[in-house]
C-alpha cells in the first residue's frame, strides 16, 4: 500500500510553478500617468509604430476609431491626452472592438480610460473607439507606450492630433517625451566584501551564522554601515540572476521597501523597488541610491550602494532607523527580466534598527510553526503509524503476552496510533495559526492534509466501537485496515508536496530521493515479514498417502522465527529513526 500513496505522491508533484514575469496580463496601471513600463531598461529612441485616428474631427460625445500597428509587439498602453498639456491626465474613455487581445484600464479614476494588452503573444494591429467626453478639450493627441519585448520598448509614440470642428487650427509645436536621465555611474569593486566588522562597525546578518562572504562562496550576507546620515549597504550571495533584500514591517510580502541587484549582460544593475503584496516588484528611481559598485566571481554576486538614512516626503522609501524584519532572497534573471526567488527569502527573526549598536544576526528560510508542523507530521507518520502497522500486521504472536489487561502488541500499536492522531491534530493546526486562515498557495498539500487528519480522528474513534466477539469484528477489520491505508497512501503523498511548498522548502533533489527511500524500506519490511510468516506456516506438512500429519519441533521453529521477527522490527525501528533524523535535522537548519 505504501507504494500506492508513493504513486500518488509523485504524480502530484509534476504539477509545477510558473515564472513571474512583468504584467503579461496588461494590468498596468501603475504606468498610467508616465506610461513607462517598470521594466528597468531605458526606452529606445526611434519609434517604428504608429497610431491612426478616423474621422480627426470629433465631437463630445462622439466616437473615433484608433488604430495601433506596426511591427510585431507583445505589449501596449493606450492612452489620449490633451494636444496642448500631454503630462495631464488621460482624456475620455475607450470601447473595445476585440476583448480577446485589449482590456479597458482605470486611469486617474475615470474608468476605460485607458487600453493595454491582455496577454504576451505577439501582434501587429490593435482597434478600439475612443468616447470623447462632454467637456473635451479642442485638440486630443493619441499616446502609446509599446513594448516589443522586455529590453525593448517605446514610451509615449505620439499619434496625429484629432480636434473639435470650431477648433482653431492646432499650431502648437509637437510636444517631444524628454528622454529619460542616463543609468547611474556604477563602479567596479576589486575586492571581495569581509565579515571582519560585523558586530563592531557592521550591522550583519549572515546565512549560516558564522560565515565570511571573504572565504565561503555559499555565504548569504547583508552589512549596513553606519556613515554620519547615511548608511552603506553590502550584499552578498551566490546568484547567477539576483540578489535582493527588503524592509518589511512584519513576516509577510507586500508594502516592502526592496533593493535588488540584476545580472544582465556582464554587469549589475543596482535597483531600488517596493513590493505591493505577492506580485513583481515595481522598480523605482535610482536617484534615491549612490556610490553604487559591484563584482562577479566564481558565480557569487556583490553589489554596494549608499543610502540617506531618511526621505522625507520620499514615497516607497522607508526610515532606516526604525525597527524592521529583513528579508533576503535570490533567484533567476534573463534579459533584466527577474523570475520568483528560487527558494524560501532569509527572513530575520525578530525586528531590528540597522542605525543601532552594530550587532550579527541570523534568520531562517521557514518559521518555526511551520517547521513544528513539518517535524511532528513526520515524527507521526513516519515512525509512529508505520511502526504500529507492522506491530499489527505481523507481531501478534510474538507480543502475545499480557501488558496492563490486554496483548503487548494491541498495547503497543494503540500507544503509538493515539500518539499518532494527538501529534497530527497539533501539527495540523499550526499552520492555520502562522497564516491566520487557509492558504492559497500550498496547492494540493492542504486538501490531503484534511482527509488524513479526518481519517487520522476516524480511526481511534472506530477502534472504540469494534465488536466484543472475534466472529463479528469482519467488517471491522476491512474497515478499520482500509482507513488506515487510505491515510498512509495520503500522509505520503502530502509529505512528498510539503516538502516543496515555500515555507518549508528543503532544498536539492536529496529529499525526494530520501523519502523514497523511506517508502522502499517499508515496502521491504513488509515484503519481508510477509515470506517470513508464509514459509514459517509452511513448517507443518501432510502426508496425504498416508494422512499422517508429521509436525517438525514447532515450539524451535516458532521460537526462531519470533526471534527473526524481533530483529527484523529493531532494524526497521532503527531505519526508520535515521531516516527521521535526516528529515529533522534538514528542518532545524533552514
Amino acid at each position: 500500500m505504501a507504494v500506492s500513496g508513493l504513486t500518488i505522491g509523485a504524480f502530484v508533484l509534476v504539477l509545477c510553478i510558473g515564472s513571474v514575469a512583468n504584467y503579461p496580463n496588461g494590468d498596468v496601471t501603475q504606468s498610467c500617468q508616465d506610461m513607462v513600463p517598470q521594466h528597468n531598461h531605458l526606452p529606445h529612441p526611434d519609434p517604428v509604430h504608429s497610431i491612426a485616428a478616423a474621422p480627426t474631427t470629433f465631437t463630445p460625445g462622439g466616437q473615433v476609431e484608433v488604430t495601433l500597428s506596426g511591427p510585431e509587439f507583445r505589449g501596449f498602453l493606450l492612452e489620449a491626452r490633451d494636444a496642448e498639456d500631454l503630462s495631464g491626465s488621460p482624456i475620455g474613455s475607450f470601447t473595445l472592438i476585440d476583448s480577446q487581445v485589449s482590456q479597458l484600464l482605470t486611469c486617474g479614476d475615470i474608468q476605460g480610460s485607458a487600453v493595454s494588452h491582455t496577454n504576451p503573444h505577439k501582434k501587429t494591429e490593435i482597434k478600439v473607439y475612443w468616447n470623447a467626453p462632454k467637456s473635451a478639450p479642442n485638440h486630443v493627441r493619441f499616446l502609446v507606450t509599446v513594448v516589443e519585448k522586455y529590453k525593448t520598448y517605446w514610451v509615449k509614440i505620439p499619434g496625429a492630433v484629432i480636434s473639435q470642428p470650431k477648433a482653431l487650427p492646432f499650431s502648437t509645436p509637437e510636444a517631444t517625451v524628454a528622454p529619460p536621465s542616463t543609468l547611474p555611474p556604477v563602479s567596479h569593486l576589486t575586492e571581495s566584501f569581509g565579515a571582519s566588522d560585523c558586530g563592531s562597525k557592521k550591522f550583519c546578518v549572515r546565512s549560516p551564522s558564522a560565515c565570511d562572504p571573504a572565504k565561503e562562496r555559499a555565504c548569504v550576507f547583508l552589512s549596513f554601515t553606519l556613515d554620519d546620515r547615511s548608511v552603506r549597504v553590502e550584499m552578498s550571495g551566490p546568484s547567477k540572476g539576483y540578489l535582493s533584500f527588503a524592509l518589511s514591517h512584519d513576516r509577510w510580502m507586500g508594502d516592502d521597501d526592496a533593493y535588488l541587484c540584476i545580472h544582465e549582460d556582464q554587469t549589475v544593475h543596482i535597483q531600488p523597488a517596493h513590493l505591493t503584496g505577492r506580485s513583481h516588484p515595481v522598480m523605482d528611481s535610482w536617484d534615491t541610491l549612490e556610490d553604487m559598485a559591484w563584482r562577479l566571481e566564481d558565480g557569487v554576486m556583490q553589489c554596494s550602494f549608499r543610502r540617506n538614512i531618511t526621505f522625507p516626503g520620499v514615497k516607497n522609501r522607508f526610515d532606516l532607523n526604525t525597527s524592521y524584519y529583513i528579508f533576503l532572497a535570490a533567484g533567476a534573471a534573463n534579459d533584466g527580466r527577474i523570475y520568483k526567488h528560487s527558494q524560501q527569502p532569509l527572513i530575520t527573526n525578530e525586528k531590528h534598527d540597522v542605525t543601532a549598536d552594530p550587532v550579527n544576526v541570523g534568520g531562517s528560510r521557514a518559521p518555526l510553526l511551520l517547521r513544528a508542523h513539518g517535524a511532528l507530521m513526520l515524527l507521526s507518520w513516519m515512525t509512529a503509524v508505520s511502526v504500529g502497522v507492522i506491530v499489527a500486521r505481523f507481531f501478534k504472536p510474538v507480543l502475545s503476552e499480557l501488558l496492563c489487561g490486554e496483548s503487548a502488541w494491541f498495547q503497543v500499536h494503540r500507544t503509538l496510533m493515539l500518539t499518532a492522531s494527538s501529534l497530527t491534530c497539533v501539527a495540523f493546526v499550526l499552520p492555520f495559526i502562522y497564516r491566520g486562515g487557509w492558504s492559497r498557495h500550498a496547492g494540493y498539500h492542504p486538501y490531503l492534509g484534511c482527509l488524513v487528519l479526518a481519517l487520522a480522528v476516524l480511526q481511534p474513534l472506530l477502534a472504540a466501537l469494534r465488536p466484543p466477539l472475534q466472529d463479528h469484528r469482519r467488517l471491522f477489520n476491512w474497515t478499520h485496515w482500509a482507513m488506515g491505508t487510505a491515510a498512509r497512501m495520503m500522509a505520503v503523498a502530502a509529505m512528498f508536496l510539503g516538502m516543496d511548498l515555500p515555507g518549508v522548502d528543503l532544498p536539492g533533489l536529496w529529499k525526494t530521493y530520501t523519502m523514497i527511500g523511506f517508502v522502499a524500506w517499508h515496502v521491504g519490511t513488509e515484503v519481508t515479514l510477509e515470506v517470513h510468516t508464509y514459509r514459517l506456516s509452511r513448517k507443518v506438512e501432510i502426508l496425504d498417502d498416508t494422512r499422517i500429519q508429521i509436525m517438525q519441533p514447532f515450539a524451535i521453529a516458532e521460537a526462531e522465527g519470533h526471534a527473526f521477527k524481533k530483529a527484523v522490527l529493531a532494524v526497521y525501528v532503527c531505519g526508520n529513526v535515521t531516516f527521521l533524523i535526516i528529515f529533522l535535522s534538514a528542518i532545524s537548519h533552514l
